[in-house]
């Protein structure tokens, strides 16, 4: 019981690590919501979680063809670094990326499902992340159960949708979510976080 909820946990604390760091999505869904409300986050979630589950099928059927547990510690040392990683850019364009949401938003948006399913599919850093961060946390939560590993979805998905349903409640009501000092202070404390996580999961396969 108590790995399920780990999972969870860990599914929300990096779902929202990854969801609070500025990209296409957030101003798509900035855009939306100030043309035709708050329900623009949701359906933007909606999207970006369908492609998600897309992927998140095709990985489960496909870890059977890994062949063994060297390749699993491979895709988690890779995962772990990966984490890393964006820890790192995370903290470094922490000033930039707090100014950004400030400024003056011009995204062609279509349909709120259909955004967001297609900003998502144009970053790269979604595939990147799936593919290595993503993949390896799926692969953790299968060595548990299916249950846990679609906990740890869930718990993805529940950041983002809290996040993006928070941004867009706030800009349809012409407001700024929260000052660029205190916003530029969540994203370093989001790549403090993804950092010791990252390294935390990648000794993790060498012990």
């Amino acid at each position: 019981m108590f790995e399920l909820i780990e999972m969870l946990t860990i599914g929300f604390a990096v779902g929202m690590s990854g969801a609070l760091v500025p990209g296409p999505m957030l101003f798509a869904t900035i855009d939306g919501s100030m043309k035709t409300g708050w329900t623009s986050g949701p359906k933007v979630v909606l999207g970006h979680a369908l492609l998600e589950l897309a992927i998140c099928i095709l990985m489960v059927l496909g870890m059977p063809s890994l062949g063994g547990e060297r390749a699993i510690s491979a895709v988690s040392l890779i995962g772990g670094a990966v984490l890393i990683l964006f820890g790192i850019l995370a903290i470094k364009d922490a000033r930039s990326a707090a100014s950004s949401i400030g400024g003056d938003i011009n995204y062609i948006s279509a349909n709120p499902v259909v955004a967001g399913i297609i900003t998502s599919v144009s970053n790269p850093y979604f595939w990147i992340w799936w593919f290595a961060a993503g993949s390896a946390l799926v692969l953790k939560g299968l060595e548990i159960s299916l249950l846990a590993a679609a906990l740890f979805i869930f718990g993805h998905w529940v950041a983002d949708l809290s996040w993006f349903s928070i941004v867009s409640v706030s800009f349809s009501k012409g407001k700024r979510l929260m000052s660029s000092r205190a916003y530029e202070n969540v994203l370093l404390s989001c790549g403090i976080f993804l950092i010791l996580f990252g390294s935390w999961f990648a000794i993790g396969v060498l012990l």
